[in-house]
């Protein structure tokens, strides 16, 4: 029964993370991507300190995926100087998990982690400003519309 509880609930997931996938904006699906990365190096560290090595290298790769397949390979290098300091940060952070793997080194794992954490943070903000003008449009023509009722 607990068996058969837990797959309906996985299926369940896995269900709402591509309904999330299909539905979100470019923004919306980076801020996913950083969220991803964060998420697995917590448990990084959580299977690190607890001597986990197999869950340690499943969590770790599934975080080097998400930063060199998610987040560096969608960059377009042709756009100039922002998209090339992206793409050797996220090289740096490639290798600070690389190195935290291979030596169990926390110092470079919170290095890396600390990094993307402000860059999801940066994503962020730009999202907010990004979105809030049609936000406050919506909320304007929604005002008008139920006041036009009225």
């Amino acid at each position: 029964m607990a068996h058969s509880a837990r797959f309906a609930a996985n299926a369940y997931a896995s269900v709402d993370l591509a309904t999330a996938v299909a539905t979100a904006s470019p923004h919306r699906l980076t801020l996913m991507l950083y969220d991803a990365a964060l998420k697995n190096l917590d448990l990084v560290r959580s299977h690190m300190e607890a001597g986990r090595i197999a869950e340690k290298g499943e969590a770790m790769s599934r975080a080097m995926r998400i930063v060199n397949e998610g987040l560096k390979a969608t960059l377009d290098l042709s756009q100039g100087d922002l998209a090339q300091n992206l793409n050797a940060l996220y090289e740096y952070i490639s290798t600070c998990l690389l190195k935290a793997n291979l030596h169990n080194d926390t110092v470079l794992l919170t290095e890396a982690r600390s990094l993307l954490a402000g860059m999801r943070d940066t994503w962020m903000a730009i999202a907010t400003e990004v979105h809030a003008p049609a936000m406050v449009a919506k909320a304007r023509a929604e005002f008008l519309r139920s006041a036009a009722a009225a």
